[in-house]
């Protein structure tokens, strides 16, 4: 028996039953845990900025700009952030920088968008929204800090203030906790301290008030984030939102009837590859091809897409998937989990966490595909700040997509740009923008040789689930480099087939193209930047990538049938066969 605390109790209270109590509030309290979950996180983190609408400030549900995070931790070389921005009325938007007190550099353009920064230094950084090149309007603007992370230094003293936060907040879901499970036990609620305790005939249920509370929260987070209630409200700019945009565009799109190719990647396809080009240059031979590539995606993402576009595995006549495409830092996990977010299933939880490298991203990714809600943190913050514009947003979904297949790619190179891999100093020549200067910069960072190590066996781990998905449907799997960079050999930019796959196991042939494919277009004149190829180069690799493909799917499907000797010399990859690609290729 269980003693608990008795006297007289009020009028109200004696007319309550204790049995309602005992089921009511444990969702009472599973909602406000929840509520504090998805919302009071990134409230801390975010901060209140009068300037952008918060206390003391005016409200705008218009114009604004977006970074997540504002307080870059910097522990070698830089790191990343993620800006986002909207003009609110349609008009073109200039988003400068302002670095240490440096002259504004113009990073990006146009009305509404996304871009990663992924040079992020020590320092105070000025993202700035404007309504011309000008600098006349100003619309928006928000700081971004770049700390650096080391032990006892005041970077980390600044950041207690938070930590007490969140205790704070732990002992306050603690407290409401208490008062559910005592307000929960049977018997009439007590109004004064008794002389002498008293013993209730009654159990106090704390573990069936507990487990209804989690069930309670799981439900509750479940019904609003893992159906469309959510998804489709997602901001269009952000990364989840254009997962779940073009994922759902794709899914939903009525079958062509030609022989239809999918082509998957980062933001190195999403640039350098075109699905207009390639339909003008393959219609003749009957191939569509459908580009899927997202920037800022990753290899442990690509079979959760194929998942929601392909769930039969037999939608297409090929899958094109590029390997070796450059290293990924872990400081972006937060970013590939908030885009994974709209695709993943309670099922998701073991593998989707174990191909991050950080213990931390492992957790992150594992409470996202339970409760998605701590993915949409953010998203759900700027909702409720802006709900006008998101559903202004929301409405030019449409167009947003069709922009994405007329896209033809950027206009400029960076001609004059010299590297030394000797001594390691790069020339810039005068038309150069710092944010370019900067981005080349960061292309020439060399990750550790344990970060090679994570980011060649999520490739490899990432790829052989593709390869085992599609171990027994008909569609062909390609796999493909593609350029390193605008200097040849850019340090951990790409990764030769056999480092990438020493000992890859599938039941499946695999065409595999060689190494050498692209190297004619590392050169800084089909660049725009240290990573993505230009307008020009976005041409060349087209027309080179669609060459190779067709002219070797039409030699395995010239009949509509498999061939088995074609397949075998275009690479069969089995453990331990000890075959070369690159010699076989040649061979073909």
């Amino acid at each position: 028996m269980i003693k608990i605390v008795t006297g007289s109790a009020s009028s109200f209270s004696a007319t309550v039953k204790s049995s309602v109590l005992a089921n009511l509030l444990p969702v009472f309290s599973a909602t406000t845990i929840w509520l504090v979950l998805c919302l009071a996180p990134p409230c801390i983190a975010k901060g209140v900025n009068p300037e952008d609408g918060g206390i003391g400030g005016r409200i705008k549900d218009a114009a604004r700009i977006t970074a997540t995070p504002e307080r870059v931790k910097v522990s070698e070389g830089s790191s990343s952030t993620d800006i986002s921005w909207n003009t609110g009325d349609g008009s073109t938007g200039f988003v400068f920088v302002t670095a240490n007190g440096r002259p504004p550099v113009l990073v990006a353009t146009g009305k509404e968008g996304n871009r990663v920064i992924s040079w992020i230094r020590r320092g105070n950084y000025v993202f700035q929204l404007y309504g011309d090149a000008e600098r006349r309007t100003l619309l928006s603007s928000v700081n971004v800090s770049g700390i650096v992370i080391e032990p006892e230094t005041l970077s980390q003293r600044t950041n207690l203030s938070h930590g007490q936060l969140r205790w704070l907040l732990f002992a306050a879901l603690l407290a409401v906790l208490y008062v559910a499970l005592y307000l929960s036990s049977t018997g009439p609620v007590p109004t004064k301290f008794p002389i002498e305790p008293a013993t209730s005939p009654h159990s106090l249920h704390v573990a069936r008030n507990l487990l209804l509370g989690v069930a309670a929260f799981i439900s509750v987070d479940g019904l609003v984030f893992h159906t469309h209630l959510y998804t489709s409200i997602l901001a269009p700019e952000s990364y989840a939102g254009r997962m779940a945009a073009i994922t759902g565009a794709e899914k939903n799109r009525v079958s062509s009837g030609f022989k239809e190719v999918l082509v998957l990647g980062d933001s190195r396809m999403a640039e350098g590859f075109s699905a207009a080009v390639a339909d003008k240059l393959s219609s003749v031979d009957g191939f569509k091809f459908v580009n899927l590539a997202e920037p800022a995606s990753a290899v442990n993402i690509w079979d959760y897409m194929l998942r929601e576009v392909d769930p039969a595995r037999g939608r297409y006549w090929a899958i094109v998937v590029p390997y070796g495409i450059g290293f990924e830092p872990n400081s972006a996990d937060h970013l590939r989990i908030s885009m994974a977010a709209p695709l993943l299933r309670y099922g998701d939880c073991f593998d989707f966490a174990s191909a991050f490298q950080r213990w931390s991203g492992r957790f992150r990714a594992f409470t996202a595909c339970i409760l998605r809600g701590s993915a949409f943190q953010s998203d759900l913050v700027n909702f409720l700040e802006h709900p006008i514009g998101r559903i202004r947003s929301l409405q030019t979904g449409p167009k947003r997509l069709q922009s994405r297949d007329l896209y033809k790619g950027r206009n400029y190179d960076i001609v004059g740009t010299s590297y030394d891999p000797k001594t390691g100093q790069v020339t810039f020549p005068p038309q150069l923008t710092g944010a370019q200067r900067e981005a080349i910069r960061d292309s020439l960072l060399k990750p550790s040789q344990s970060e090679i190590q994570d980011f060649l066996r999520m490739q490899r781990d990432g790829i052989q689930r593709i390869l085992n998905r599609y171990s027994a449907s008909p569609t062909e799997i390609v796999l493909t480099p593609v350029p390193r960079g605008p200097f040849a050999g850019l340090p951990g930019a790409s990764m030769t087939f056999h480092a990438v796959f020493p000992a890859l196991t599938t039941q499946k042939s695999v065409f595999s193209l060689p190494e050498q494919t692209f190297d004619f277009l590392e050169k800084p004149e089909y660049y725009f930047d240290g990573f993505h190829l230009n307008a020009k180069g976005r041409q060349r690799f087209t027309e080179t990538l669609v060459a190779e493909l067709v002219g070797r799917l039409r030699s395995a499907n010239s009949d509509g049938r498999v061939r088995s000797e074609s397949r075998a010399t275009a690479g069969r990859l089995s453990t331990g066969d000890g075959l070369n690609h690159r010699r076989v290729d040649e061979a073909n």
